[in-house]
């Protein structure tokens, strides 16, 4: 009786041992941001726009007038490609900044019922953004409760 009892703690403690450990590190969170790039530019129309070609982008052309400064509101024209049923729903964009976690909201809830060709695109919104400061920003663009995509940006400094 004692001998099995034996077996089993030591069984125990070796279950426990080899489920401890683990050779893998956690990917953390701030490595991957520091490793943003900004989206590629492609041609829609006679527009040069930002994002990913045939699915999101809005237009921008890195010149100064359309640069991102912080702080600076500019217009920008939001352009998406996708069947009618993802082109259906309230659009939003959030923003997170490369060195944090936090998301802040870059445009509003702006209503909307049915997809708006423009430009070679399947539906589009018109918008204001600011964002608050330089560095490298993830723009998460929503069409109803769903992510439809990210674009990468670049704030430069003042």
């Amino acid at each position: 009786m004692f001998k099995k009892s034996l077996i089993l703690i030591y069984a125990v403690i070796l279950s426990l041992v080899i489920g401890g450990c683990n050779d893998e590190e956690p990917i953390k969170e701030e490595v991957i941001q520091h490793n943003w790039n900004e989206s590629p530019l492609f041609k829609s129309g006679s527009y040069t726009m930002i994002g990913e070609e045939g699915r999101l982008g809005f237009i921008y052309d890195d010149s100064e007038v359309v640069k991102f400064y912080p702080d600076k509101v500019q217009k920008y024209m939001w352009h998406f490609w996708g069947n009618e049923d993802e082109l259906i729903g309230d659009f939003k964009v959030l923003g997170t900044h490369e060195n944090s976690d936090e998301e802040i909201t870059i445009v509003p809830t702006i209503g909307n019922s049915f997809p708006s060709p423009n430009n070679g695109a399947d539906q589009h919104f018109p918008t204001n953004m600011m964002l608050p400061k330089s560095g490298m920003w993830k723009l998460d663009a929503y069409i109803g409760d769903e992510i439809f995509g990210s674009v990468y940006v670049k704030v430069h400094k003042k």
